[in-house]
Parts: C-alpha cells; sequence; structure tokens
C-alpha cells in the first residue's frame, strides 16, 4: 500500500489489523523500526514486527479491529512527522465500535516519508489510564481540594 498522507498509514494499519494480515500490518513500518507494545514488549524491524503480529491475529486477536480518533500531525521536517492518537482494539466478542476503557491506549507514531510513501519508523503504545481517573488520583485530590 502506498501512504501519500501521514496519518493515512495510521488507517493502513486498522485495515491490516482487521484484516488479520501481519505482513501488510508490517509493510508500513521501516525495514528497522522499534515497536514498543502496550506491556513493554520491543520488537525491532518489521520482520519481528510482522511475526509478533502473526500468532496474536491467528489467536486472541483474532477478529479484532483496531481503532484511533482522529491523529493529531506534527510535522518535524518535510520527511518526518509525529502522529498522536486515542484508540485501541475492540475485540471480536465486544460490541460497539468502541474499545473498552482496559483497551484503550494513547499511541505515538514517527513517521519518515521515503519518496512518495510514509511509514513508521517507531511505535509506543501507552495504556490510557489519566491519574485524575484512578481511585489514589481521585482520594488525593478530594484531599488536597479539602486543605
Amino acid at each position: 500500500m502506498d501512504v501519500i498522507d501521514p496519518s493515512d498509514v495510521i488507517d493502513g494499519l486498522a485495515a491490516a489489523w482487521a484484516a488479520g494480515d501481519a505482513d501488510a500490518y508490517a509493510a508500513l513500518f521501516t525495514d528497522d523500526a522499534d515497536y514498543v507494545a502496550f506491556d513493554g514488549t520491543r520488537m525491532v524491524g518489521a520482520r519481528q514486527i510482522a511475526d509478533g503480529h502473526r500468532a496474536l491475529f491467528a489467536g486472541i486477536m483474532r477478529g479484532s479491529r483496531m481503532t484511533h480518533r482522529e491523529p493529531g500531525v506534527r510535522h518535524l521536517t518535510d520527511d518526518v512527522a509525529v502522529v498522536c492518537t486515542i484508540g485501541g482494539i475492540v475485540m471480536r466478542w465486544q460490541r460497539g465500535p468502541e474499545p473498552s476503557g482496559k483497551r484503550l491506549s494513547t499511541v505515538t507514531y514517527v513517521l519518515v516519508r521515503d519518496g512518495e510513501r510514509w511509514r513508521a519508523a517507531a511505535f509506543q503504545n501507552t495504556r490510557y489510564r489519566p491519574w485524575a481517573r484512578t481511585l489514589v488520583g481521585r482520594v488525593l485530590t478530594k484531599l488536597d481540594r479539602a486543605q
């Protein structure tokens, strides 16, 4: 898939994920990409990314969908962009268009242009857990306001 606009990389990744196609998913990354999953697992290079996702797509992630909300694209240069988005995975047994709260993540990509094509050189997935929404965060915020 030739990706002309940086945000199209994210759409391409979601389409490859929905198809369960690990090779198409990995093809949207550079050959030496750094990929850090939500649990801290690190994969280096498109080959490891494909191999790491092949088992997922055949197993627990079979039939799942990747979602993302309006990716924010910031061009650092003409050939490098940073994309941040909030999204997650909707499992095959879940209903509705949005992932459950425990599967919601903030995802950051570093995209590079190779000719007319954009690909991801880095990916970081961090679970979305705003401090103010945690039990400890809510308690400490209330204590702070009381003083």
